[in-house]
């Protein structure tokens, strides 16, 4: 049901933007919360196929005046949405992504943005040339324990980093989300990497902080639960000399680990323990900081406040968020490259 755009005004007698979720499932209770959290934001509509999900969303969150809509194309139309958040099945973040920039949306696409090099380049084509502001969905940008990462990498506890390596392992879960069946498919789910691998290679980039020049990957289906190949290991080669390992394997009999590992001239960091010559004479071995790790894959224990704060900061300042569409397709990049070189057995060079 389509209805009117309302003028939504905070304390301040500020308009708010007012907010469209496509894609009622997992994730998409994330996204409301913190756009709810957010004293510049109003959640005014909800795109399911499914009425009945977007009815029970609207309740759980407190939403009696949203606008529901059962065509996403509806929700784009609305005059009264400023910003989209797509939270829909994989195979269709790019179409929808181009279509709410078209629409003159801002826009934040749910990882993957893309299944294919060339779906990227039309989003990111369409997302500047229309001006609107982008986001992708890697919100371990803003984990603490990330955070506390890049402080000890800024205070020099390492040293020079020359290597890294960063882990997305799960195969064996006591309750599989809701949308593993189509998640495991070609069609819809894509690849390893674009259905969960994707946040370690997005993690590597941040600690190495050079760009990825050459990927090199092997890939194996080894027990048939996926369509595609839910084991796959990528070597990548930065511009700096360093030298990145991303692991990931989706099957078998291994609980969700998310491994940080490391290793400069000065130090070692492995997941919440390091050492480092920085504090040298007085730290003799391994030196452990409590803090939050990024240990589970349930959505409710991720932060996406900080995701949904920074767009609407660049937003309402006319900046760039943290992960606009020409930083975050250069994650997208080595995931297409490592992909190609699991397929054609020879080391890929980037930019694609």
């Amino acid at each position: 049901m389509a209805g009117q755009a309302v003028q939504r005004s905070g304390a301040t007698g500020e308009k708010k933007l007012g907010v469209g979720v496509i894609g009622i499932g997992w994730v998409a209770g994330e996204h409301i919360k913190a756009y709810q959290q957010n004293p510049h934001c109003e959640v005014v509509a909800l795109a399911s196929s499914s009425r009945e999900n977007a009815q029970a969303a609207a309740q759980r969150h407190g939403l009696p005046g949203a606008r529901l809509y059962a065509d996403w194309r509806e929700l784009l139309r609305d005059p009264g949405v400023d910003v989209v958040s797509i939270c829909s099945m994989n195979h269709l973040h790019a179409q929808q992504g181009i279509a709410a920039a078209e629409a003159g949306k801002h826009v934040l696409v749910e990882k993957p943005v893309a299944m294919s090099v060339e779906d990227l380049r039309t989003l990111r084509r369409a997302i500047e040339q229309a001006g609107v502001k982008s986001q992708g969905g890697f919100e371990l940008h803003w984990s603490p324990y990330f955070q506390s990462v890049h402080s000890m990498i800024d205070a020099g506890f390492f040293g020079d980093l020359h290597y890294a390596e960063c882990d997305y392992f799960s195969g064996n879960w006591e309750q599989w989300y809701a949308g593993y069946d189509w998640v495991k498919t070609k069609e819809k789910g894509g690849t390893a990497l674009a259905a969960a691998g994707c946040h370690a290679i997005d993690a590597i980039r941040q600690f190495i902080r050079s760009e990825a020049v050459e990927v090199f990957a092997y890939a194996g289906n080894f027990t048939g639960v996926m369509e595609w190949d839910p084991t796959i290991v990528t070597l990548i080669r930065f511009a700096n000399g360093a030298i990145g390992k991303v692991g990931c394997a989706l099957e078998g009999n291994v609980k969700y680990t998310f491994n940080v590992r490391l290793h400069g001239s000065k130090g070692t960091l492995v997941n919440n323990r390091f050492r480092t010559t920085f504090l040298d004479p007085g730290l003799e071995g391994w030196a452990e900081f409590p803090t939050i790790l990024p240990d589970t894959p349930e959505v409710t224990h991720h932060p996406f406040p900080g995701e949904i704060d920074d767009l609407v900061k660049a937003i309402r300042a006319d900046g760039q968020a943290l992960l606009d569409i020409r930083e975050d397709a250069k994650t997208y990049e080595i995931m297409f490259a490592a992909e190609q070189s699991a397929r054609e057995g020879r080391p890929v060079k980037l930019p694609l």
